[in-house]
């Protein structure tokens, strides 16, 4: 992008903008805010549009002047097209009233969309296959900033077309002598002459110089990514082995935490409570059946003693624990804490 637009100078605050730079930013911003997919090719100067009919994509590209609003914008579109709003002539230059007649009061996002519309309700065609060459550049006196008068030639067929771009702010691609027509009919007719143009260009000898050692440096990239793999493998499998160990312990980590909440549960005041409850009732029900036992004659005097006030002592001093447990579940919760 280097070789198109020159990069922005200097830095710290920047001066207030005038009046007419400050419309120029609301025209901005009204093109940014209409057009979703609008590309911005040089801040402040050119954008760009794509959008595809019939299944050929076209690119509308709108270029704002040093003075713009007070000058009108230039828009075109590429690749060339037939159409009533572009100008037969190099089938790129838009001529509609709504860009000859555009004013300090129009709309430049509602001027653009209505462009839009335009091509979709009456779809362009693309003029014949063909190319273009770029001949000459040469400074134009510009207050904006620094600016070249682009001349490009279409060539299709026997169709020799000739756009010439004012106030297209970008550094020359390549400086040539103008050829004469001859030269280019020699050039259009004779694809071995056209051919040698291009291959003598210095900027095309860079691409291929560039190009070989893009390639090279891939190469030298793939060739180390793949002594690494064997690494790469080791290092996954070590992780594969890890992530197996880390599954069994999470399950073995699970299985011990049910079973402490299970001993935590039984553990606990509330539980034991309980259990001491039920033992004490047990230990009650026993005894008095002891009692019914040696009144009915079932047992001798001696063996109802010992086991009575056994089952007796056994039944008070379960309820002693039960009643000790519940003023301790009152004071410190139904769970034990261990210090």
């Amino acid at each position: 992008m280097n070789w198109f637009f020159p990069t922005s100078k200097g830095s710290g605050s920047l001066p207030p903008l005038n009046s007419l730079q400050q419309q120029r930013q609301r025209q901005i911003e009204s093109l940014k805010a209409a057009h979703p997919s609008l590309a911005e090719i040089q801040k402040d100067v050119e954008y760009r549009i794509p959008f595809t009919v019939n299944n050929s994509t076209i690119s509308v590209n709108i270029l704002l002047p040093p003075q713009f609003p007070q000058e009108k914008p230039v828009v075109s579109v590429f690749p060339p097209v037939g159409h009533h709003l572009v100008d037969s002539n190099n089938g790129t230059m838009i001529k509609s009233p709504l860009i000859t007649n555009f004013g300090m009061h129009s709309d430049l996002g509602k001027v653009i969309q209505s462009l839009l519309d335009e091509f979709w309700k009456s779809p362009p065609a693309l003029m014949s296959s063909g190319f273009w060459l770029i001949f000459y550049l040469y400074p134009l006196k510009c207050t904006y900033n620094k600016s070249y008068k682009l001349f490009m030639f279409f060539v299709s067929g026997h169709t020799h077309q000739i756009i010439t771009l004012t106030y297209l702010p970008i550094y020359p691609l390549f400086s040539l002598s103008t050829p004469s027509l001859t030269q280019l009919s020699d050039m259009s007719e004779n694809e071995d002459v056209l051919l040698k143009f291009f291959v003598s260009l210095p900027q095309l000898k860079q691409v291929t110089s560039d190009k070989e050692e893009l390639v090279n440096s891939i190469l030298d990239m793939a060739k180390k990514n793949l002594q690494m793999e064997p690494h790469l493998e080791g290092k996954r499998q070590e992780m594969l082995y890890k992530y197996e160990q880390l599954t069994q312990m999470k399950s073995a980590f699970e299985t011990k935490m049910q079973r402490q909440h299970e001993l935590s549960e039984s553990c606990s005041l509330s539980t034991l409570q309980a259990r001491l409850k039920v033992a004490a009732h047990q230990a009650e029900e026993e005894s008095e059946e002891t009692a019914e036992n040696f009144l009915e004659g079932r047992i001798d005097i001696d063996e109802f003693l010992n086991s009575f006030m056994e089952k007796r002592t056994l039944c008070h001093s379960r309820r002693a624990k039960e009643e000790k447990l519940q003023q301790s579940i009152n004071t410190h919760g139904p769970f034990p804490t261990s210090h």
